[in-house]
Parts: C-alpha cells; sequence; structure tokens
C-alpha cells in the first residue's frame, strides 16, 4: 500500500547511519512537489492572462520533475546527479528573478530560500562553492555592461550580505542539530548498554534461582526418599536375619514384605516423576485444576512436615486454568517453604499453615497464610529485592524475587503481603487463562 512517507524518500529505507541522505532525500522530493504545483499553478494563471510563450517551459520542467521522481525511486546511484541539476535549476531560477526584476517587485526575497535548499541538496563542502557562485554572480552583475542591472551595486553588496549571513545561521543550526542527534545517538546507545546490562543480571539471577531451588529439591528428594527407603532396607534385613536364624519365612509375610517393597519402589518412581516434570522446562499453557497445582506443590514439603505439629490446612475449590504449571509451582513452593521455615524456628503450640483458594470472575485468588509472628516493618520492604535474605549463609536470597518476577512476567500479576504480630499473608491473583 502506498504511503505518503515512501514519497519523500522515494521508496528507501534507510538506517540509523544514513539519516542525512535521507533528510535530502526528502528535501529533494518536496523541492520537486512544491515546484510542481507552482509549475502548474503559472499554467494556469498564464492561461487567464491569455501569456502563452511561457507555457511550453513549465510544461518541460513538470516533466522534468516526474523524470527526476522516477530516477530517484530507481537507483541511488542517480541521487548525486539529480541534486547538481536541481541545485543548477534553482541557482538559475533566483538569479534570473534577481536580474529581471528590480528590487521594489520584492521578487529578490527567494533568494533567502536558497541557503536551505541548497544544503539539503549538496554535502557542506559542495554547497560551499554553490553559494560562492551564487554571491559572486550577484556582486558581478551591477559592475558589467552586457546586461542592465535592477540593482545598484550598495543593494547587491546588502543583498550578498544578508545572504551570506542567512547561510551562516543554516549552517550554525544543522551543526547544533547534528551535535543534538549524535547526543541523542549517544545516549540511545547507553541506554541499550544498560537494558543488556540488565537483561543479562536478570538471566543470572533467574540461573541462580533456579540453582537455589534445584539445591532445595534435591534436599526434598532425599528426605522423601530416606524414610521409604529405610523401610525397605528393615524389611530386607528381617528376611534376611530370619535365615540367618535358620528359621522358616512363611510364604505369605513373604509375599507381603515383596508387596511392601513393590509398592516402595512404584512410590519412589513416582517422586522422581513428579520432580523431574517440575525441573523440565515447559512454556506450554495447560489446562489443570487449582487445587491439582497445591497438591502438587504440598507433596513437594511433605517430608519437611513430618514429624512437625504443623497444622496444614487447604480449602478445595472446583476451577479449572490454563497456565503455566511449573512456574506457578515453584512460586506457591517458595512462599511455603519460606513459611515453614519460620514455624520451624517458633516454639507455638498449634502452628498453621493454611492456602485459601478463592474463584473470582477471572481470576483465582490464592492466598498462604501462616502464625509465625509476622515480618518486621524494615524487612517486609526488602523482601523482594534480590539477594535479600534473613536466613543468613543458608539463604540465597533469591526466592521471593523470582517469585515475583514470575508473577509479573508470566502471569501478569504480582505478589502482595499483610503482615502483623500474628502471622503473613502472601496473596497471589492468578488469571483463570492466559492469553
Amino acid at each position: 500500500m502506498f504511503k505518503i512517507k515512501d514519497f519523500f524518500t522515494s521508496g528507501w529505507d534507510f538506517d540509523k547511519s544514513n539519516l542525512d541522505l535521507k533528510s535530502r532525500y526528502q528535501m529533494i522530493n518536496v523541492a520537486l512537489l512544491l515546484s510542481t504545483v507552482g509549475l502548474l499553478f503559472g499554467i494556469i494563471i498564464n492561461i487567464f492572462k491569455m501569456t502563452y510563450g511561457i507555457i511550453p517551459i513549465e510544461i518541460f520542467l513538470i516533466f522534468t520533475n516526474i523524470a527526476f521522481v522516477l530516477g530517484l525511486r530507481s537507483s541511488k546511484r542517480y541521487f548525486l546527479r539529480i541534486a547538481f541539476i536541481m541545485s543548477f535549476q534553482f541557482s538559475f531560477f533566483f538569479l534570473y528573478l534577481y536580474i529581471s526584476y528590480p528590487p521594489e517587485a520584492m521578487k529578490f526575497v527567494w533568494l533567502f530560500t536558497y541557503p536551505i535548499l541548497l544544503l539539503y541538496f549538496q554535502n557542506k563542502e559542495y554547497a560551499r562553492y554553490w553559494m560562492i557562485f551564487m554571491i559572486s554572480i550577484i556582486l558581478i552583475v551591477p559592475m558589467q555592461t552586457i546586461i542592465i542591472a535592477k540593482f545598484t551595486e550598495f543593494q547587491a553588496v546588502y543583498l550578498s550580505f544578508v545572504l551570506f549571513i542567512v547561510y551562516i545561521i543554516i549552517i550554525f543550526y544543522q551543526k547544533k542539530m547534528e551535535e543534538a542527534k549524535d547526543l541523542i545517538f549517544e545516549q540511545q546507545k547507553q541506554l541499550q548498554a544498560q537494558v543488556d546490562e540488565l537483561v543479562n543480571k536478570d538471566k543470572l539471577l533467574s540461573i541462580q534461582s533456579k540453582q537455589a531451588v534445584m539445591g532445595e529439591m534435591i534436599s526434598m528428594i532425599a528426605h522423601q526418599w530416606r524414610q521409604p527407603l529405610s523401610s525397605v532396607t528393615l524389611t530386607i534385613s528381617d528376611i534376611q536375619l530370619k535365615k540367618m536364624l535358620g528359621k522358616v519365612v512363611d510364604e505369605k509375610v513373604m509375599e507381603e514384605a515383596l508387596q511392601g517393597i513393590s509398592d516402595t519402589v512404584v512410590y519412589l518412581s513416582e517422586t522422581i516423576d513428579d520432580f523431574q516434570t517440575y525441573f523440565k522446562p515447559n512454556k506450554e499453557l495447560s489446562r489443570v485444576q487449582i487445587d491439582e497445582i497445591v497438591q502438587k506443590a504440598l507433596n513437594f514439603v511433605k517430608p519437611r512436615l513430618k514429624g512437625t505439629t504443623i497444622n496444614v490446612r487447604v480449602n478445595s475449590i472446583d476451577a479449572e486454568i490454563e497456565t503455566y504449571i511449573n512456574e506457578l509451582i515453584q512460586v506457591i513452593l517458595n512462599i511455603t517453604n519460606n513459611a515453614i521455615d519460620e514455624l520451624l524456628k517458633l516454639d507455638k503450640k498449634n502452628p498453621i499453615l493454611e492456602i485459601r483458594l478463592e474463584a473470582l470472575h477471572e481470576r483465582i485468588k490464592l492466598s498462604i497464610i501462616d502464625n509465625a509472628n509476622g515480618i518486621k516493618s524494615d524487612t517486609l520492604e526488602k523482601i523482594f529485592e534480590p539477594y535479600y535474605s534473613t536466613k543468613g549463609k543458608n539463604g540465597t536470597g533469591l526466592g521471593l524475587y523470582m517469585s515475583q518476577m514470575i508473577m509479573q512476567k508470566q502471569f501478569n500479576s504480582g505478589i502482595e503481603v499483610q503482615s502483623s504480630k500474628e502471622g503473613s499473608i502472601f496473596t497471589l491473583e492468578i488469571p483463570k487463562k492466559l492469553s
């Protein structure tokens, strides 16, 4: 589809390194457009005045402009040639106005647009030569006798001086524009460097967070496997001991032992599948019940809860969501692990960890509540900062930071925290469907 901006750049694309050339293309096309409009207007005026002698020249110039437009669009190598021809045309036109009309006709004022056109048609070096040529002709005309001069020598000098001043002002303005452009480019480079640095830091934090979570997960696997493996070991040792003592092992007892060992192996295999699924990178959206995600997260912390008095409460709701399962489990797991850490430090009679679910219109509200005496106000302001931890050497300070990043980037949401002397409430609002 044709666009106006394509006309002014002759259909070419210019990168940041060619912005000066782009401006020159635009100026030449503007000049071609305006001069064509001016020539058409002149033809109409001449028809009304019935002065037909100049019309063929105006028509010729219109077709010349059309040829220039087509030439600029066909190849970039024609640009300098066309720029030279147009510089000559405008120079001749302005000199014609200067020579043919007296000062009171005010036609000479068009001369003051000459430096502007020139500095866009030509580069600075060539523009300088064109200006010297123009001012020289203006000064010479009143001094010769071949052409009748309309301007006196004083008027020619005065006009040349003003034209020179305009040229200097435009040169200065153009220089300032180039300095401003260079400054903007430099600031863009610095900004891009800062953005790249932040992206790299974000990637590093993500890697460190995953490594920290992996360490926690390996510890959980060890906890989760220790008791079943101990049970298998005891069962096998019991059978071996009976055989060593010469006792007959009842077939039924043997079958029960083998079945128990088989069930334990299946349980261990399922545990590995759960952890493998958790660590597998998965950026595909999946439809799942929110209860199932919460249960999977709690399955990971079950070994930590065994032997404690922590009372885990979860309400069940019938709500299906379309989400990134592993990322959501990681967020829930980070927060519940922190709550368990705080509860284990305290000697409370009734430690509570509650996960409360509430179905809203387009979101699920998930609240993780504990009664671990709350978070100090100075700590509350920093808990989502990277590398900030209250666990000393045992903490990485990345869990809550990465959880907040996941909620913001993946779920277009965030984590809100409320805390009092009784405990803390971490609230997540999870979209039912991610677009």
